[in-house]
């Protein structure tokens, strides 16, 4: 069957069946790659490998590789244990317990194993062959109640699926839970489960959702409501009663929706798929930013996604993405294109910069992609989608937004592409990447090409992500040309999958505003049929879009809470906006929203506020905060505690309620380059932070065994010890500009000699804020020194840097220990050195100057190879409470008397 290609040094793939054999391929009449026949009659040539079976190990080469390297092997799975009768202490971190039957290679009874099961799996979610629509003459009706039944043959699939999750989270005492899933439950509306304790039976309570996801949810909402239990990013807090706790009478919720939503017709003309009312629409709980992908969970294995995805179920996630492996299956497109591998290295960026060149903004940065990454991002991505779809959730793959790598112009020397502009503070050498012109015939041989390719590899829900102008500028501002943009994007998709539905980020609108008039906005929805498109109104809690858009001018949106930037750590959260502007926006006149979502650009940070948002998921009228956040409190630690419940009510009352247009991007002068020109404003009472810190020192003795106390411990003292560096760095300034000699030396000797290493000694006392966890993440994936050594630099730049030359420095700050002692503080001291030089020969103080030595400190700290621990040191309640003693009594009287 196989066919040697010695030209190509690749392999003759016969033609699929029932294709004609003489058929030209993907490539429309008179277009050829470089005017040569690479789609010969007989089958595509495609580079050496086969396509092996997921789990199958080293034997075997992949044809998407465009290589034909071995496999290696991914590695033994960790399985995230439970935690029976106490507290899990790192389920937001690396952690692994026993399990007789994986370290035995077995599986869990009714589970299968971790190589089993999954070609069985794609192929039943697959369907069809795409690209085939509906059969002609077959009736509408007919052809749902085909879509009924399958729904309900896949009901098994899904009850195993959650009863294995609550196996893996409650261990032995699952036993006492009894779970099932009937979409009937739902009645073609959105999610429901109901809650009831069976009489006279070993079962405690009975949990049945309309799917596997709200099955979990229902399983979450007894853990939390009635057994006072907590899992978040930071831990998981499961002390179960004993026994359970029985239920007096049935609990039933369902998902909010509208009575009507916007129509499915294939808009004006009746373009598109088949005509229905989106009437009680499905509500989506939309999860994950593609930011996220780079920023948190790039260095992933499979037993942190696996940890994920259950923390996704039970938070009730129905709807995200799935883009590991995307540049395998984009590789095997490109060289059968024609494109050869260098062309295809000089495009691909770094692991921890993919999702900018996933959305065109860069290109080559810290890059080219080793073929060991391709290899376990495909193993990830198998395991990803078979674990979200059993659990019921729709999975977004990826679809071409139009950027092509430049050697697309060698091979098609005649298309037409125009190369866009510099991305944020990037010259040509890394951005300026080439975008496709919407009429040029390679635009859907393209696209439809990869997504063919990524369904016959993955399957598919028929939901797809594609942002073309990303913090881009379009070429023009014509309305014509922004439609027939959206229109090419579309018909790529649906040249692969009729069925095909576009989900879209929102953030261009509100990021370019000058650019995104209402005209420009709904010529761009417009090029999408009504109905088939869903847009991520990305940072609805700040900067709404749907109010200035007639609710994105008919086109469905998902109303969401960005709240995080560049994964940076700080407590921060808009919890007023989030608790009444969902409710608000399904009010707005014809409001077109189908659900809500979390769109962080990175995670494991302010646990409380993604809490709050999953929980409103669900809701039907807004929270009562205040006591929300004191249960909350009781949950997290697993024991009522006074002096924890009022920190948390100060914490709520300040950090947690900014008001109008709030970012959450660190600014605070501890992460950023010094100068004299910062920024110190707060939105809060800095006074409420230092007296949460004070009480929640004040619960230690009680609570101090919690892991999640612990953790939020380090998180508020950080957060005071950040307000502590803008009160020294204000008076640092002050004795600087009055030219106080004496003053400076006192005020940057502490913050450079005591403050910086305290805070620093105390970040590593916590697992969860140690950056040699970030770096041997890195170093985990990589399977040779020399990609680990590339690898650690991808994860110390992303965190520096960024960039070459400190393109967009800083924006991904994180305060970890580690940084701040070698990176943070190094930088602070250098600035104190310069200003005590300027006072002492009487030159001024030059910023550009001061800049051009302090980048060489910053660049040194990413080459300097040292490694630093991933286990942490310390004792955080000790290292806590000495700073505490040291700072707290001025920090609280200057914070009392106002800024300076």
């Amino acid at each position: 069957m196989e066919e040697r290609c010695e030209e190509q040094r690749c392999l003759r793939i016969p033609p699929a069946a029932g294709r004609d054999p003489g058929s030209p391929g993907p490539f429309p009449s008179g277009v050829r790659p470089g005017g040569r026949d690479r789609h010969a009659p007989g089958g595509s040539c495609w580079a050496a490998g086969t396509l092996p079976a997921p789990g199958t190990g080293a034997a075997r080469s992949r044809s998407a590789l465009g290589r034909s390297e071995p496999v290696p092997e991914p590695g033994a799975d960790g399985w995230a244990g439970p935690a029976v009768g106490g507290a899990v202490p790192g389920w937001a971190g690396p952690y692994r317990e026993r399990r007789g039957w994986a370290e035995a290679g077995g599986a869990v009874p009714g589970e299968a194993g971790p190589a089993q099961g999954h070609a069985a799996a794609m192929a039943a979610r697959r369907g069809p062959e795409p690209g085939l629509g509906p059969v002609p003459g077959l009736a509408l009706p007919f052809l749902l109640l085909l879509a009924a039944t399958a729904g309900r043959a896949g009901d098994p699939r899904q009850e195993e699926a959650v009863r294995a999750l609550a196996r893996r989270l409650l261990g032995p005492r699952a036993a006492a839970v009894s779970l099932s899933v009937d979409p009937a439950l739902a009645a073609g509306g959105p999610d429901v489960y109901r809650l009831w304790s069976p009489p006279g039976t070993g079962v405690a309570v009975a949990v049945e959702g309309s799917s596997g996801v709200a099955a979990a949810a229902g399983l979450y909402r007894y853990l939390r409501d009635f057994c006072g239990c907590h899992l978040s990013w930071s831990g998981a807090q499961l002390r179960l009663p004993e026994p359970l706790p029985r239920l007096r009478a049935e609990i039933r919720a369902a998902a909010p929706a509208r009575d009507k939503a916007p129509l499915c017709n294939g808009g004006p003309g009746g373009r598109g798929g088949p005509g229905r009312s989106l009437r009680r629409s499905r509500r989506y709980r939309y999860y994950q930013n593609v930011c996220a992908q780079s920023y948190s969970f790039v260095w992933w294995d499979w037993a942190r996604w696996e940890r994920e995805i259950d923390w996704m179920a039970l938070s009730g996630i129905n709807l995200a993405p799935a883009f590991a492996g995307q540049e395998a299956v984009w590789q095997r497109v490109y060289r059968n294109l024609g494109l050869n591998q260098s062309e295809i290295d000089k495009y691909f960026t770094g692991p921890a910069f993919l999702a900018w060149n996933r959305m065109g903004n860069l290109r080559r940065w810290a890059g080219p992609l080793p073929p060991a990454w391709h290899f376990k991002q495909l193993y990830l991505q198998y395991r990803i989608v078979e674990r979200m779809r059993s659990l019921g959730m729709t999975t977004v793959l990826p679809a071409f937004a139009g950027h092509v790598p430049q050697g697309i112009l060698r091979v098609f020397p005649r298309v037409n592409a125009t190369r866009l502009g510099h991305w944020s503070h990037f010259d040509c050498a890394y951005s300026c990447t080439y975008l496709l012109d919407p009429e040029d015939p390679m635009f859907q041989v393209i696209g439809t090409l990869f997504l063919k390719e990524l369904i016959k590899e993955f399957g598919t829900d028929h939901v797809y992500s594609a942002d073309t102008f990303n913090e881009m500028t379009p070429l023009s501002s014509d309305p014509a040309y922004l439609s027939r943009v959206s229109s090419a994007v579309f018909r790529s998709m649906t040249g692969a999958d009729p069925k095909a539905l576009w989900l879209m980020q929102g953030w261009l609108f509100q990021h370019q505003p000058d650019f995104w008039q209402p005209a420009q906005v709904r010529a761009l929805l417009h090029g999408v049929p009504l109905g088939r498109m869903i847009v991520l109104d990305l940072f609805a809690e700040s900067k709404p879009v749907y109010q200035w858009t007639e609710s994105f001018y008919g086109q469905p949106f998902i109303w969401c809470m960005l709240h995080n930037f560049g994964g940076n750590h700080g407590l921060f959260g808009t919890v007023e906006a989030i608790n009444h502007g969902p409710f608000a926006a399904r009010r707005f006149p014809n409001s077109t929203m189908v659900g809500t979502g979390l769109v962080p650009e990175g995670i494991e940070q302010n646990d409380m506020v993604y809490e709050l948002m999953n929980e409103l998921g669900w809701r039907q009228e807004p929270l009562d905060l205040p006591s929300w956040v004191t249960r909350y409190a009781e949950r997290r630690y697993g024991a009522p505690n006074a002096a924890a419940a009022g920190a948390w009510r100060l914490l709520l009352r300040s950090v947690y309620n900014c008001t109008g247009v709030c970012v959450n991007h660190n600014r605070s002068p501890l992460v950023r380059r010094p100068s004299l020109r910062m920024d110190t404003a707060l939105w809060y009472n800095a006074s409420d932070v230092y007296e949460a810190w004070r009480l929640l020192l004040s619960a230690g003795a009680e609570l101090g065994s919690s892991p999640a106390f612990l953790y939020d411990l380090v998180d508020v003292s950080r957060q005071a010890a950040q307000q502590l560096v803008s009160d020294y760095y204000l008076s640092i300034r002050q004795a600087f500009q009055s030219h106080a000699l004496p003053e400076l030396l006192t005020a940057g000797g502490v913050l450079v000699y005591d403050l910086l290493p305290e805070l620093d000694s105390l970040l590593c006392s916590h697992g969860l804020f140690l950056l040699g966890r970030w770096l041997e993440s890195a170093r985990a994936v990589a399977t040779s020194a020399r990609e680990a050594e590339r690898y650690e630099l991808n994860a110390r730049n992303q965190v520096t840097l960024w960039g070459p030359s400190g393109n967009i420095l800083d924006y991904a700050n994180k305060q970890l220990g580690g940084l701040v002692l070698d990176y943070y503080a190094v930088r602070w001291s250098l600035f104190v050195s310069v200003l005590v030089e300027s006072l002492n020969s009487g030159r001024p103080f030059h910023q550009e100057q001061f800049n051009q030595a302090v980048f060489q400190v910053e660049r040194g700290f990413i080459y300097n190879k040292k490694r630093y621990p991933a286990v942490p040191a310390g004792d955080t309640l000790e290292i806590s409470r000495k700073l505490f003693l040291k700072y707290y009594p001025s920090a609280l009287r200057r914070s009392l008397a106002g800024p300076a």
